[in-house]
């Protein structure tokens, strides 16, 4: 299958995709994506977690040890149709409310739809 770039854009999220469709997964189906996001302190880490948890949202709260400028790591879980657009759409929404906080994104990861593939991580575009 040759790579469609509208759907698989050339981008972290993109590359990230796609492998999932090489892998063999159903991007059709809805399943529950944890977006990481990191911050330097736990108390910005907990605001940040407590606003979303007063909207509604599910989140997890832990140490991080990726990166030693910000140590600490909420998980935001979202039921969705892995596409492009709306990874895209949480992640700048997650970035918006975490930059105050000094928080940023750290990626993304899900589990695959299909027992033949694996499950696949995105790193956030723009970082190393």
């Amino acid at each position: 299958m040759a790579r469609d770039e509208t759907r698989f854009p050339a981008d972290d999220n993109g590359d990230a995709l796609w492998r999932m469709a090489e892998a063999g997964d159903d991007l059709g189906k809805p399943r529950e994506v944890d977006f990481a996001v990191i911050f330097p302190t736990e108390t910005a880490a907990l605001q940040f977690a407590v606003t979303l948890l007063r909207t509604g949202r599910k989140v997890s709260f832990g140490p991080y040890d990726g990166d030693p400028d910000r140590p600490w790591q909420v998980y935001v879980h979202r039921m969705l149709l892995p596409t492009h657009t709306a990874l895209m759409a949480v992640e700048n929404e997650l970035a918006r409310a975490a930059e105050p906080l000094g928080g940023c994104n750290d990626g993304w990861g899900c589990f695959a739809q299909d027992d033949t593939a694996m499950p696949v991580a995105a790193d956030e575009p723009g970082r190393s």
